[in-house]
């Protein structure tokens, strides 16, 4: 017992810093709720459209056609469209009332977006495409967008190609993006779940458990009277 308590402090000690930040960082994970980290509860519910006619053939290119794993078709911000997505990942847009493909959204057309469909998105700080192989770090996906900037801090990212709001980091998001890298212990990229800093640190920290609980039931020495 006395061993078990020796190596118990010592783990202790080992296992300590990663508890902590695992504590903390868990705390401000569920601080708010997902929603509002997300900050869907600043995108506007917007009023669906319905389109009654039917949606005209696609003028694929030759090289391009055989390449489409999905299509769908719907209104967006008062156009028939059509959605291509590719294997890749990558999206093409189409007019589906003539077939033709549509070209990227412009700056001017996705700060109209973000006016439209976002609480507070006509306090624009400013604007900055990103190009697929050049995602930024709160975005993280290869999509080309536009980053439109509010002045309160919120990055409201619009797809170049789909023309759709793809994601709204506010500054909340990205605190609780680096509270999920502590948890992680992955800095870096955020997302890697599997490495051998903490698998040795959720190692060191079972035992530590595993032999205070064994130390419960050790017997204590009555102290005189």
């Amino acid at each position: 017992m006395r061993n078990f308590a020796r190596w118990h402090i010592w783990l202790g000690w080992l296992a300590g810093v990663p508890l902590l930040l695992w504590v903390v960082s868990g705390l401000t994970m569920v601080a708010k709720p997902i929603e509002e980290v997300r900050g869907n509860h600043l995108r506007i519910e917007q009023t669906r459209q319905a389109f009654s006619g039917n949606p005209r053939p696609i003028a694929f290119q030759p090289d391009r056609s055989a390449q489409a794993v999905e299509m769908r078709s719907f209104m967006q911000n008062g156009r028939f469209v059509t959605l291509v997505t590719r294997p890749d990942g990558s999206v093409d847009r189409y007019d589906a009332t003539t077939g033709r493909p549509m070209g990227d959204i412009t700056e001017t057309e996705a700060r109209a977006l973000v006016v439209r469909e976002i609480v507070g998105g006509d306090a624009i700080a400013g604007t900055r495409r990103f190009a697929a192989e050049d995602a930024p770090f709160d975005f993280r996906r290869p999509v080309a967008v536009w980053q439109v900037t509010l002045r309160d801090g919120t990055h409201v990212y619009v797809g170049e190609d789909s023309g759709a709001i793809e994601a709204v980091r506010t500054r909340w998001w990205r605190f609780y993006d680096f509270m999920w890298g502590l948890h992680i212990m992955d800095l870096q990229t955020r997302e890697d779940t599997h490495h051998p800093v903490l698998i040795v640190s959720a190692l060191l920290s079972l035992g530590m458990v595993v032999l205070g609980g064994v130390l419960m039931f050790r017997r204590r020495r009555a102290r005189p009277s």
